[in-house]
C-alpha cells in the first residue's frame, strides 16, 4: 500500500520569542534575544541566574480560576499554542474525525513548577496537606490529555517523554500514525516549563549551563541556558487537507531516531549520523536536496562539535553548502519542547524564504567550521529542511520537512 502524504495545517507557539507564531517569526527574523534574568522565588539561591522566561504573561488572561488550579504552567502553554494551531488549520473536531485524530506530544519535566511549589508547601513551609489535583496537575500526560478534552480528540492521544529529543519523538510519532492510515489528524509537539527553583537548582548540578549567554558554535561558548515554552503543530493527511481547502504550510516527508547506547550524557557522532541519514533515507532524498538544519546547537562544547562532525560525516562536501542554525540561541533550550518551538525555524525557512541565526556568536571554532548563519537572519531559496535533536541518554530524533 502506498504511504499517505502528511502535511502541517495548523501551527501555534508560546515561547521566550513571542505568544504567536507571527511574532516568534519576527523575532527569529529580527535575530532577537529572549533570554534575560530569571523572576522567580528563590532565585538569588541560584548560581545560574539568567533563562528563557516567558515575560509578561498572565494565566488569568487565558484561564478561568478552576482551569489554573488544574494546569501547571507547561499545560497552560500546550493549550494556548495548540487553540492557535487548530485555529489556523480550521478543523472542527466531531463526528468521525473526532475518532481519527488524536494528539501526542512531547515533554521531559512535565508539571516541574507544581512539584517544585508542593515540596515547598511540605517541607519548607511544613504543611501536612496539599492540594487534591497535585497529582493530575503535575502528570506528564496532563497537556496531552487537556488538549484532547478541549478538542474533543477522541484517537490516539498520549505523552512521549525523551529529554531534549521528546518533542522530535512526539512529532515522529504523530508523523507516522497519519501516514500509515491510524489517524487522519494529530495535534503534536511539545512544551516545558522547568524555570522554576528546584528546575535549575537540578541542572546546575550537571556543570552544563551557561551563566552568562547561550553561543552555539562559537569558539567561546560555556554552556547551555533553558527556556519554557510549546510548539503545536497539526498534522494532517495530505488529500484530507486538500479536499476541504486547507491552507498548507509544509510537508513531513521523513523521521528517523536511534540510540546512541553509549553514555547517558555526552553524546555520539555515530548515533547522531544515523539518525540524520535515517531521516534522508525515510524522506526518499539525497544529501545534496537538504539546504538548511535547524541544529540541537546547544551551546555546550561536546554537543556543538559533535553534531557538526555527525553532518560532516553524512553530508561529505555537501556540509559546506548547507546552512545550520541554532535557534537556542535565541529562545533557550525548552527541554522537552525545544523541538517543537525549533520546528518553527523550517517552517519559517520553507514558507518565507528565511533562515533564522545563530546569535552571540563571536569567534570561530574549527571543530565548528560550517556554516551556522550568524548572528543576522538570511534570505535563502529553502526547499527541504532537517530538524535535529539529541537528548540525555543518547536518544535521537531527525524530522525531514518540504515546501508545499
Amino acid at each position: 500500500m502506498e504511504q499517505r502524504r502528511v502535511v502541517i495545517t495548523g501551527q501555534g507557539t508560546i515561547n521566550p520569542l513571542g505568544q504567536s507564531v507571527a511574532q516568534t517569526y519576527d523575532a527569529m527574523r529580527e535575530g532577537k534575544c529572549g533570554i534575560g534574568p530569571l523572576e522567580f522565588q528563590d532565585v538569588d539561591r541560584l548560581s545560574i541566574r539568567i533563562g528563557g522566561q516567558i515575560k509578561d504573561y498572565s494565566a488569568e488572561a487565558h484561564f478561568n480560576r478552576q482551569q489554573i488550579a488544574l494546569y501547571d504552567r507547561y499545560t497552560q502553554f500546550t493549550l494556548l499554542a495548540s487553540r492557535e494551531a487548530i485555529a489556523q488549520s480550521g478543523l472542527v473536531f466531531h463526528g468521525a474525525l473526532s475518532q481519527r485524530a488524536g494528539v501526542v506530544l512531547g515533554t521531559s519535566g512535565g508539571g516541574m513548577t507544581t512539584l517544585d511549589d508542593n515540596y515547598r508547601t511540605v517541607y519548607e513551609e511544613g504543611k501536612n496537606r496539599v492540594h487534591p489535583f497535585v497529582v493530575p496537575k503535575l502528570m506528564n500526560n496532563a497537556a496531552a490529555s487537556h488538549v484532547s478534552m478541549e478538542n474533543n480528540l477522541k484517537g490516539p492521544s498520549f505523552t512521549v517523554a525523551t529529554a531534549c529529543a521528546s518533542s522530535n519523538h512526539a512529532m515522529g510519532q504523530a508523523f507516522q500514525m497519519v501516514r500509515s492510515g491510524m489517524s487522519d489528524v494529530m495535534i503534536t509537539g511539545g512544551s516545558e516549563s522547568m524555570l522554576c527553583f528546584g528546575g535549575i537548582k537540578a541542572w546546575e548540578g550537571l556543570r552544563v549551563m551557561s551563566k552568562s549567554a547561550c553561543r552555539p558554535f562559537s569558539a567561546d561558548r560555556n554552556g547551555m541556558v533553558q527556556g519554557e515554552g510549546a510548539g503545536v503543530f497539526v498534522f494532517e493527511e495530505y488529500e484530507h487537507a486538500r479536499a476541504r481547502g486547507a491552507e498548507i504550510i509544509a510537508e513531513i516527508i521523513g523521521f528517523a531516531m536511534t540510540s546512541d547506547a553509549a553514555d547517558i550524557v555526552m553524546p555520539s557522532k555515530q548515533g547522531a549520523a544515523r539518525a540524520i541519514a535515517g531521516a534522508m533515507t525515510d524522506a526518499q532524498i539525497n544529501p545534496e536536496d537538504v539546504c538548511y538544519i535547524n541544529a540541537h546547537g546547544t551551546g555546550t562544547t561536546a554537543n556543538d562539535k559533535t553534531e557538526c562532525a555527525a553532518v560532516a560525516d553524512v553530508f561529505g562536501h555537501h556540509a559546506n553548502d548547507l546552512m545550520m542554525s541554532s535557534t537556542k540561541s535565541m529562545h533557550g533550550h525548552l527541554i522537552g519542547g525545544t523541538g517543537a518551538v525549533e520546528l518553527l525555524a523550517c517552517t519559517l525557512a520553507l514558507t518565507q524564504g528565511v533562515v533564522a541565526p545563530t546569535i552571540g556568536y563571536t569567534e570561530a571554532d574549527p571543530e565548528c567550521a560550517l556554516d551556522v548563519v550568524p548572528n543576522e537572519a538570511r534570505d535563502a531559496d529553502v526547499n527541504i529542511a532537517l530538524s535535529n535533536a539529541f537528548a540525555f541518554g543518547g536518544l535521537n530524533a531527525v524530522l525531514a520537512l518540504r515546501k508545499v
